[in-house]
């Protein structure tokens, strides 16, 4: 590892970061309006790039950033120090949104970000293990301090609950033929590291695929850290539980990386942006009326610019959606 990192600042290049901020701002105006102190959640804290553009930007913003990364909280925090009576950063995986509010006594939020996927911090610590570029153990844990590692689902795994996550989570094409691998070479040795997964995905995966697929473990590895962080299930059920602690003129923003990803999202946002009332109901009651505006037609993407200066932006597709009606009491 590096003995001198680079400043936190330095290694985190925050995606649409402007965007995000210029949408979420309506939902801090709309709080101010109301004589309330503007309240944002950064659900994927991350390294923290996209909440100190917030706190700088907004000066009465109080900023809540969740993250199950214990070292992205701990770097996260460093860069977030002279912000800190206005902040509160939290150990939790994103989906205990509500449990994290109520625990911090607070009733509603007027801004939230979702920044999906693997983060920065992640795929830079080699050891971490989400990487197949080099060799490492195979971990690709984002909370290191609990769940079962990439190791575990390769070795224990039956082959066909691997052909399962890779197919359904890689959507990776050749998924038959990797499990079948996967089996048949750690039943000589179990697998370690990264580096003799992607030889033997390799081994089983026609060079000719490479041309368009991009690296021919790109796929499977994927599949494996969904796995291994149960990141749709999350998703799943993150998504709502963060609509629902929306004020009203609250907006929310979320940035996917892969499709299946984008799917989920497009799929809550677009059912709470229409009206429930049943099919021929002859009048649409308060109740059945949208209680989101989407905000954006479709998805947007970065700029050339952006994934110039930040190649990882390139995948990114941003939705955002604003609460148009007042949340039913519970």
């Amino acid at each position: 590892m590096n003995e001198h990192p680079k400043p936190t600042s330095e290694r985190h290049v925050p995606v649409l970061r402007d965007r995000c901020i210029n949408l979420l701002a309506p939902g801090f105006e709309a709080a101010r309006l109301r004589g309330e102190t503007p309240v944002a959640v950064d659900a994927t804290l991350g390294m923290g790039g996209h909440s100190e553009a917030m706190l700088q930007r907004f000066p009465d913003l109080h900023l809540i950033g969740i993250d199950r990364d214990e070292e992205a909280l701990a770097l996260a925090g460093q860069r977030l120090a002279p912000f800190a009576a206005r902040t509160d950063l939290v150990h939790a995986v994103y989906d205990e949104i509500q449990d994290v509010l109520a625990d911090l006594g607070v009733s509603e939020v007027h801004g939230i970000l979702m920044d999906l996927g693997v983060s920065s911090l992640q795929l830079d610590e080699r050891e971490r293990g989400f990487a197949y570029s080099f060799d490492a153990p195979l971990d690709m844990r984002m909370d290191t301090s609990r769940g079962q590692t990439a190791a575990d689902v390769v070795n224990t795994y039956s082959e066909e609950e691997l052909v399962r996550i890779i197919r359904k989570w890689g959507e990776e094409k050749f998924a038959g033929r990797i499990a079948n691998r996967i089996v048949a070479a750690r039943a000589t040795k179990p697998f370690a590291t990264t580096g003799e997964l992607v030889e033997q995905i390799r081994s089983v995966v026609p060079a000719s695929a490479a041309k368009s697929g991009g690296h021919p473990a790109k796929r499977t590895f994927q599949a494996l850290r969904i796995e291994v962080n149960e990141e749709l299930d999350v998703l799943e059920r993150a998504v709502p539980a963060a609509v629902d602690s929306l004020a009203m003129g609250g907006r929310i923003v979320v940035m996917s990386y892969h499709s299946l990803e984008d799917k989920i999202v497009k799929g809550v946002l677009q059912a709470r942006s229409k009206s429930s009332a049943p099919l021929g109901f002859p009048v649409e009651l308060e109740e059945h009326k949208a209680e989101l505006k989407t905000l954006t037609k479709g998805t947007e993407v970065p700029t050339a610019v952006e994934i110039a200066e930040n190649p990882r932006a390139a995948s990114a597709r941003l939705r955002a959606a604003e609460r148009i009606r007042a949340r039913r009491a519970a």
